[in-house]
């Protein structure tokens, strides 16, 4: 299995060849699902007013395209403005099944200039999958997205 650093460096080359958000979250989604087995489904929501909006994902399909930020993880991560990590999803109230085979989830936030602006959800059929390390992983990851975005024109 490969070591973060290794993700972590291709991904900061990836990200270095593209100029806009939409490219790096393609980039994102595609690198981390397919350098980390455990990863099986990656997703990016975007912050629409109060509704998280599903813009990019490698993995299974999810009918969760649009989560108000009142309901699930994606949405805590949102309220709470911090990563989320739940070892068992059958065991969180909060979470929105995606699949019967999902038994963890990661949900990360993207800042830009102190606010949360979208997410990565990360979801592994394996219990506990997500250790610190991915936890610092994606956070740099998030952090090198939010200097890709720029609001849409008004």
């Amino acid at each position: 299995m490969l070591n973060r650093h290794a993700v972590l460096a291709k991904i900061q080359d990836a990200l270095a060849e593209v100029s806009d958000f939409d490219a790096a979250c393609e980039k994102v989604v595609t690198l981390l699902h397919d350098m980390l087995p455990t990863y099986t489904g990656v997703y990016i929501y975007m912050l629409d007013g109060d509704t998280l909006v599903l813009t990019h994902f490698v993995g299974r399909p999810t009918e969760h395209t649009r989560i108000p930020i009142d309901r699930g993880i994606c949405g805590a991560a949102v309220r709470e403005a911090a990563t989320v990590i739940v070892d068992d999803v059958r065991r969180d109230p909060r979470y929105i099944a995606c699949s019967l085979e999902t038994q963890s989830e990661i949900v990360v936030p993207i800042f830009k200039n102190g606010q949360v602006i979208g997410e990565i959800d990360v979801d592994s059929d394996a219990l506990a999958a997500f250790t610190l390390e991915d936890r610092e992983m994606l956070e740099k990851v998030a952090a090198w997205m939010a200097e890709k975005w720029r609001p849409p024109p008004r």
